[in-house]
């Protein structure tokens, strides 16, 4: 007997548990992290590597496991990155020391990796471009719940039943997905758009550009992670850059297709994700000096004060597909960048609650409607063929980018003035208002597909086109992006 074939609902609800997977984990562990140190006598440092590892594998990984998703199918390396990730959950939770913590950190961060670029990925094969706008904003509501959700939830499994318990949320969820993408088959007719226009069995995978891919992404993280000290891994990035730039130039099959290298709607869109990702992230690193240090507010009271923004994130989610549809990308993404800056240019100068929650409430407003816009012109502009790459360039750009806005908030934070970050990276986000030029002006028509032939197997699938997306973990909400 053939398996099912996956239901709309129910690659919707993959995607979504997927996201929130991963979003949950980065922000259930950055609670229970000073349980952990004292349960297991670490060091700070230590403690600091549960995060950083597993930042550096995803960041490394993240662009070829989307190829993988091309190549093999996303529903395949979605299944494996859920169990994995499952697994990898309960090896945490039953650990005998910090060593074994940070090493099944990093084999997390491996299987998370897999699983974040096939999430949208999957949304990519089930659903035409014409209505993914609804889809992407479910699913990024999903994360700004998770958001809200993590520390709240974490803090009360860890205080009640120690930092262990934070880890077994994942298993079920990641147990019963992963199990249900395996059991399921591709529909038909995406089969047969794969076999004509897909990459599939018939591209290598490039292996020596994924190799120095990964070195490169994952030296560039661990520098910006240890600022402002200087590493080694600073002068290996940039060879190992090089080299891959060099290589993809001279390569017949690149790891990054032209067709997304020179891509200006998909270029532009990663561009605004890296910008509005750091402003928000560093910026909620500053509130949290400015909060508890400048105006000497509690913990509780500055995370009930910074709740607006969990709020507007996930309102704006089905409003940005509204707009999307009305106005297009461009003025969308520009209007909400905007937002996002007049919302740190209010925190810069806030003091009273009202202006605070106000101040809160625009940046998550704006930061909202970016995630839903870029993400889905990044999914629907990539190539078919190519749309696991996409997926991971996303996914690595929500990942460099919250730690560049950390990396620069702490060398600012270190210089002086609490709030000025808040007003430099204010300024970041209202640059980035040139880069929204290269995004699609408005809705377009999408021409029907030809039809295709019988369908001659395969593995997950495209119905129209493909794409991915979701999220690590350091300091601060770099998860949750949504």
């Amino acid at each position: 007997m053939k398996p099912p074939r996956p239901s709309l609902p129910l690659t919707l609800a993959s995607s979504v548990a997927g996201a929130m997977v991963v979003a949950l984990d980065g922000t259930v562990l950055t609670v229970a992290q000073p349980t952990l140190r004292r349960d297991l006598g670490a060091s700070f440092t230590q403690v600091q590597w549960t995060s950083t590892g597993y930042l550096v594998a995803v960041a490394g990984l993240l662009v070829f496991a989307g190829r993988l998703g091309d190549r093999y199918g996303h529903r395949r390396t979605f299944a494996l990155g859920m169990l994995g990730f499952g697994a990898a959950s309960a090896g945490i939770a039953t650990a005998p020391d910090v060593g074994w913590v940070i090493g099944l950190r990093v084999v997390q961060g491996v299987f998370g990796a897999l699983l974040q670029p096939a999430t949208l990925g999957m949304l990519r094969a089930a659903y035409p471009p014409e209505r993914l706008r609804t889809p992407i904003a479910v699913r990024t509501a999903s994360i700004g719940v998770a958001a809200a959700a993590g520390p709240v939830v974490g803090g009360a499994l860890a205080t009640e039943f120690g930092w262990r318990s934070v880890f077994l949320l994942n298993i079920v969820p990641a147990l019963v997905f992963g199990l249900l993408a395996l059991a399921s088959r591709d529909r038909p007719e995406s089969r047969g758009r794969r076999d004509r226009s897909g990459p599939a069995a018939g591209v290598p995978l490039d292996l020596p550009g994924a190799l120095l891919l990964a070195v490169a992404l994952a030296c560039l993280v661990h520098t910006l992670v240890t600022l402002p000290g200087v590493t080694w891994s600073a002068p290996v990035a940039l060879l190992a850059g090089a080299a891959f730039v060099r290589h993809e130039r001279r390569t017949g099959s690149p790891l990054l297709p032209p067709e997304i290298v020179g891509s200006r709607a998909v270029g532009g869109a990663l561009g605004v994700l890296v910008i509005a990702s750091a402003a928000l992230n560093g910026g909620l690193l500053t509130c949290v000096y400015v909060l508890q240090d400048d105006l000497g507010l509690t913990p509780l009271r500055s995370a009930l004060l910074s709740l607006p923004l969990a709020v507007l994130l996930v309102a704006a989610a089905p409003t940005s597909a509204v707009l999307l549809r009305r106005a297009g990308a461009r003025a969308t993404v520009a209007a909400a960048m905007v937002v996002l800056a007049a919302g740190l240019l209010v925190l810069a100068g806030a003091s009273a609650p009202v202006a605070l929650c106000a101040g809160f409430a625009l940046v998550g407003a704006g930061f909202g409607t970016v995630m839903v816009a870029a993400t889905h012109v990044v999914v629907r502009e990539a190539p078919a063929e190519s749309a696991g790459v996409a997926g991971g360039l996303q996914q690595t750009a929500m990942n460099v980018g919250p730690v560049l806005g950390v990396a620069s908030a702490t060398v600012l934070l270190d210089l002086g003035a609490t709030r000025s970050p808040l007003v430099v990276l204010a300024f970041v986000a209202a640059a980035a208002l040139p880069v929204c030029r290269a995004l699609p002006g408005g809705s377009r028509t999408v021409p029907a597909a030809p039809p295709v032939g019988p369908p001659a197997g395969g593995s997950d699938a495209t119905h129209t086109d493909h794409g991915a997306e979701r999220g690590p973990h350091t300091r601060s909400l770099r998860d949750h992006e949504v």
